[in-house]
């Protein structure tokens, strides 16, 4: 960080009321850190969680909204092929398709392109549950911003790209599959 950037951390986290370097360690050990990373960190494991109870009377892990998210999207393409997009070791990858092939949302067929391989497609059914899932996630993120106008959104938004360009994370790029 530079130091021009570490500055005003500290000088917000200090008009913020909590710690900062200049605050006494009685103070510091009552007061909560307030920092970019925590706060992102703790906000990211509650809308995690929030986004897995949402899900849940579906039958549906949020990783498998994903798969089901990209099928969706990428209709006909190779099972290796969305394995690699979504970054996920090929064995974990056949106990995914396999786990929703079990359940008829998704289907595997023939290649025509490549004998070798199989093209994933989601079923009806899979479309029905994706859509259901799209529709709670919706609610979901409708809930999370009601406090926010139109605009504090639109920039919330903007800033936060800019945070995860510094960390690398493209835009509808999820971390766990940037690396």
């Amino acid at each position: 960080m530079t130091n021009d950037a570490s500055s005003r951390v500290s000088s917000a986290a200090r008009v913020d009321g909590a710690a900062g370097p200049s605050s006494s360690t009685s103070r510091a050990a009552h007061t909560p850190a307030v920092s970019v990373g925590f706060t992102l960190s703790s906000l990211g494991y509650a809308v995690s969680r929030r986004f897995q109870a949402t899900l849940a009377p579906l039958g549906l892990e949020p990783r498998e909204f994903a798969l089901l998210r990209t099928i969706a999207s990428r209709q006909g393409a190779s099972q290796q092929a969305i394995g690699e997009q979504l970054q996920i070791p090929p064995s974990r990858m056949v106990a995914f398709v396999d786990a929703l092939e079990e359940r008829r949302l998704i289907e595997r067929r023939a290649n025509p392109e490549d004998r070798r391989a199989r093209a994933l497609h989601l079923t009806d059914e899979g479309r029905k549950l994706l859509a259901e899932a799209f529709r709670l996630a919706g609610e979901l993120e409708a809930e999370l911003c009601s406090g926010l106008s139109q605009a504090e959104l639109l920039s919330l938004l903007a800033m936060l790209r800019r945070v995860g360009a510094q960390l690398g994370v493209g835009p509808g790029i999820h971390a766990a599959h940037s690396d």
